[in-house]
């Protein structure tokens, strides 16, 4: 089976699907990689919080958490349960909303901590991903899409050509492949880019991931982290040097240290109508969808998978992927 796109969505499909016994060929296009420039933030609590999720939202997206420790292992990644902290307005309130929606927490003198959130180092999990046994990485991008019987023709800009039953798109804010069935293209013609812009700033600066409502600082490699816009509707690629240092700014008032800037990485995320991935059948044939996971890619990246694989050997799905059915969007019949 092929899965197109190397992304978190698509590498934890293909490495879930080769931990079946199944062979992948993953096509990476290449170019900037939305997965890698973030912060591989793993935050049920603190995404609840700032989103002001429901209590069902919230408990969904700690079930996708809690399918990370056997995917990491599965799958030799390194799980950093560093826990999170919340250094915003309203401490106390902040505490009671995240008890309210089951998250364990711990009163701080800078604010308040929960061992609940976790994080993973995005750019050495996606190289680990890739090199699944049972996953094969090409480079290529895919020019044309052709469903033929039983089967689906995948064809690149160069002229390679591979034959499968089974495709896994997983291609993020990219246009619509040529050949996809219109009732796709419509999918993912509809996903909203949303730009976002981090700074990797060097030095140790803070053991866990330490947020406030207009910006975050995340440990990675070589120093730490501080992000992130939310452009929406936008998918230019472009460093906004105004937006940058406001944000170091900020990230500098957070943890009351000093800093330099940094490199600044860029960023292009999607997002559904609902704000939840489009993950599963398609309606077609033989095409799957890993698509749209918003802010929380590497949160969702198991669930998505499991999600995906279910839905390709036609076993009984998890109780969330009714959330992620790309089919809610069509209209009803009749």
């Amino acid at each position: 089976m092929i899965v197109i796109g190397a992304g978190v969505l698509g590498l934890c499909a293909a490495a879930e699907l080769a931990g079946r016994g199944h062979a992948v060929t993953v096509i990476d296009p290449g170019g900037v990689n939305a997965s890698a420039v973030a912060a591989g933030m793993i935050a049920p609590a603190m995404e609840s919080l700032i989103e002001s999720l429901s209590e069902d939202a919230a408990a969904r997206l700690t079930r996708a958490r809690d399918l990370w420790p056997a995917f990491a292992k599965a799958n030799a990644l390194t799980l950093r349960r560093e826990g999170a902290e919340w250094r915003g307005p309203n401490a106390h309130e902040a505490m009671a909303r995240l008890k309210a929606l089951g998250f364990a927490t711990e009163q701080r003198p800078e604010g308040v901590f929960t061992p609940d959130d976790w994080r993973i180092d995005a750019g050495s999990a996606l190289t680990a991903l890739a090199r699944t046994p049972g996953v094969a990485l090409v480079r290529g991008k895919v020019a044309r899409l052709t469903g033929e019987a039983r089967r689906w023709r995948v064809e690149a800009e160069d002229g390679r050509v591979w034959f499968t039953p089974t495709v896994v798109l997983a291609t993020g804010v990219a246009a619509a492949i040529e050949g996809l069935p219109n009732s796709v293209a419509a999918l993912v013609e509809a996903i909203t880019p949303i730009k976002g812009q981090l700074m990797v700033v060097p030095g140790v600066l803070t053991p866990h991931v330490v947020r406030s409502p207009e910006v975050y600082v995340a440990p990675c490699e070589g120093g730490v982290l501080v992000g992130a816009t939310m452009q929406i509707g936008e998918r230019d690629l472009t460093p906004d040097p105004q937006a940058g240092e406001g944000h170091l700014a900020s990230g500098q008032a957070l943890l009351g240290v000093a800093t330099a800037a940094g490199a600044t990485r860029v960023g292009v995320r999607g997002a559904s109508a609902d704000g939840l991935p489009l993950a599963g059948p398609s309606g077609e044939p033989g095409l799957h969808l890993a698509l749209a996971p918003r802010r929380n890619g590497w949160l969702l990246g198991p669930l998505v998978a499991y999600v995906v694989a279910d839905g390709i050997e036609g076993v009984t799905p998890l109780p969330d992927a009714a959330a992620f059915d790309p089919l809610r969007f069509s209209p009803p019949a009749g």
